[in-house]
């Protein structure tokens, strides 16, 4: 190898490792809450083997058992916020090299959010702190924290924290400014979520609900607005079943008046509150480049024949453009 192609390897190889370095920064930071995780005189935290939230809302958690198992009679994951503790019984797996695993796996619930019964922990929004409680035959107490894992940064197609699907909800693992581990809830902000997107031969139908939305779903009227200044929004009629709404796109009124491609976006509105419709409770990162929907040819009832493309944009949010290349003029002629 040449010098200087040596030269600007090594300068590319640096330029790389510094870029890794800012990024898992960043994710520290973000991931870092400004709260100690660790009570007076608590013990050192023990270091968790694994520790995650898989699909926005499931607690995986692998932990090495800091005390023989012989000694003790109950062992539990404490998740404690406010004065508020919600107490998960641990799982006890002898490992072949005789030691033992203390393993979890439970779907976390919102309080608010997800209606009674459901199986898992119910929390409310804010830091919640993790303890193992190790309660020996004696009735002896001991409470010792667990240390939060350092995350490895990714830039794949999916996130790593994504909301929970169902409600909105986000929960996180996090570090405190002393390592120690916490899951953080977050609270869905009102949106409306894009359920399904039919393409049909004469009509395009799009299908949704309301996530965190007091007033019921027919306060809200369902509007196409074309992008540009001075636009007027198209009033979509629609059919709401509780939070649920299903219309579909005015195409006639919407390719009305030239034969140029307009793009549309499509939202909701309740007076001066406009929620644009998108597909947001997803892990995808890029739902542009993954939910990727296909022109189609739309024949409407006056002989117009439209080319279509509902599609959803870099942010999610449902957009589409249209045109006319057959008009009832162009058969007649």
């Amino acid at each position: 190898m040449g010098e200087p192609l040596l030269s600007h390897a090594v300068r590319a190889a640096k330029w790389a490792r510094g870029t890794a370095v800012r990024a898992r920064r960043r994710a520290e930071q973000i991931d870092t809450v400004p709260a100690l995780g660790a009570r007076a005189r608590s013990r050192p935290p023990l270091r968790p083997l694994h520790l995650s939230l898989l699909g926005g809302r499931t607690l995986n958690l692998a932990l090495p058992c800091p005390v023989p198992v012989a000694d003790v009679a109950q062992m539990q994951l404490h998740l404690e916020s406010h004065g508020r503790v919600e107490q998960l019984p641990l799982e006890q797996e002898p490992q072949p090299d005789g030691s033992t695993l203390l393993t979890l796996t439970t779907p976390l619930r919102h309080a608010r959010h997800n209606p009674p019964g459901t199986r898992g922990p119910r929390l409310t929004d804010g830091l919640w702190r993790m303890s193992l409680v190790a309660v020996d035959h004696q009735g002896r107490i001991r409470r010792t924290p667990i240390a939060a894992l350092g995350d490895a940064v990714s830039d794949g197609p999916t996130l790593r924290t994504p909301p929970d699907p169902a409600t909105g909800v986000q929960y996180r693992v996090v570090r405190t400014l002393d390592g120690h581990a916490m899951v953080k809830v977050s609270g869905p902000r009102r949106q409306a979520e894009l359920t399904s997107l039919d393409l049909k031969w004469d009509r395009i139908t799009v299908k949704g609900r309301l996530i965190a939305v007091r007033a019921a779903g027919g306060h809200y009227t369902a509007e196409a607005v074309r992008r540009g200044v001075g636009a007027t929004p198209l009033a979509i009629a629609t059919h709401w079943q509780g939070q649920e709404f299903t219309f579909d796109l005015p195409l006639t009124e919407m390719s009305r008046g030239g034969r140029a491609q307009r793009m549309w976006d499509i939202r909701l509105s309740a007076g001066t509150t406009h929620l644009k419709i998108a597909r947001r409770l997803t892990d995808v990162r890029s739902p542009k480049r993954v939910f990727r929907t296909p022109f189609r040819s739309v024949a409407l009832e006056d002989g117009t024949v439209l080319r279509v493309h509902a599609h959803l944009s870099a942010a999610g949010t449902l957009a589409v453009s249209c045109a006319p290349f057959v008009t009832p003029e162009d058969t007649n002629r």
